[in-house]
């Protein structure tokens, strides 16, 4: 156990504006609190005080949201050789019968760490092309999200225009039909609604073709720093830079998940026990990363139309009785044990180079 390795625990419950600190021995016995501002300076009185208060050199920091407020604190310890541990919100039975204050979330933080195997620690998330990727997914999510709505309400301007429009409203919505919409001038004797009604075609139709470029633009990034993190990743049949990199940032270090189990489990591709008398089966797990999942099942369905190996597992799989759906979840989990282990292979030297 952690308890057994280190002098002190250090539990930090993080908040917009200020950290509330707790230090205690390994058997949990709180040596002194502090609270410190979520900013650079704070987080060199932090050190300092910790350095004043720890009984001994070995030291681990439990902090709570250390992709959030914590952010900025996780690094600063990091970078100075402390153990730095990702620790949760505190479940409600956590609470129960102590309360809530941020002394006593501070003080869970400390007992979340100390009940830790000392082999499988929670390890924050990885930084810099870990963290490019991830902000390049937001980003493509916000665009694909505002062009899904932008391209329903040009469908339903076009729907109430004339014959040329409602055609063009059945139609694709290609770049060339982008363009001619934005370049398209009105009527001389048009109403004031059909002045306005082209006035707001041209806008979404602009909307939209510079929305594609910057999706374009956006996959050539993330290829980018896919190949240079896992080089030949997205050469592996139905494996995008998207889902790529999201497997990645999922992924984000060797060590977080401990074995393609656990990453499985993650990703809610784990089986889960479903069986019932003679019945022997699994059902789906709905938990996890839904965006993890997500892109294992574009890889399978992708591999599902185009793959001739994967085609007849499926037929197999479906002479033995098992449903489309059962059939993806298996083929899901072989994907989550694949990614897990080419990246693991993968960016395992780079991390080591690096510690």
């Amino acid at each position: 156990m952690l308890a057994e390795l280190v002098d002190a625990v250090v539990g930090i419950d993080t908040h917009r504006d200020t950290h509330q600190v707790e230090i205690a021995l390994p058997n949990g016995a709180p040596i002194a609190f502090t609270t410190i501002t979520n900013d650079t300076t704070g987080y060199a009185e932090l050190l300092a005080w910790i350095v004043d208060h720890a009984p001994g050199p070995r030291l681990a920091v439990s902090i709570e949201g250390t992709r959030s407020y914590g952010v900025g604190l996780a690094r600063a310890a990091a970078a100075a050789g402390l153990i730095v541990l990702e620790c949760e919100q505190p479940h409600r039975k956590a609470r129960h019968g102590k309360g809530k204050s941020d002394p006593i979330d501070a003080h869970l933080a400390v007992l979340a760490a100390l009940r830790l195997d000392a082999d499988r620690l929670p390890t924050p998330r990885a930084d810099g092309d870990r963290e490019a990727l991830r902000i390049l997914l937001g980003a493509r999510q916000e665009l694909t999200t505002a062009s899904t709505a932008q391209t329903n309400r040009l469908r339903a301007l076009l729907l109430g225009g004339d014959d040329t429009d409602r055609h063009l409203a059945r139609g694709t919505l290609t770049d060339t039909r982008l363009t001619s919409l934005a370049r398209r001038r009105p009527l001389r004797d048009a109403t004031r609604e059909q002045a306005i009604r082209h006035a707001e075609i041209r806008r979404l139709a602009l909307a939209l073709r510079d929305a594609a470029q910057a999706l374009k633009a956006n996959r050539a990034q993330l290829q980018t720093i896919v190949n240079d993190l896992t080089p030949g990743l997205t050469d592996r049949r139905g494996i995008g830079p998207v889902s790529a990199a999201q497997a990645i940032v999922s992924f984000s270090h060797p060590g977080r998940c401990r074995n393609d189990a656990a990453f499985a489990a993650l990703a809610g591709a784990s089986p889960l026990q479903a069986s019932s008398g003679r019945t022997v089966r699994h059902r789906l797990n709905r938990g996890g990363d839904r965006a993890l999942n997500r892109a294992l099942h574009t890889i399978a369905l992708t591999r599902m139309r185009s793959c001739p190996i994967t085609q007849a597992y499926v037929a197999r799989r479906t002479a033995e009785g098992k449903n489309p759906r059962e059939i993806r979840r298996c083929l899901k989990r072989y994907i989550a044990r694949q990614l897990h282990r080419t990246l693991t292979t993968a960016m395992t030297p780079a991390a080591e180079a690096t510690g």
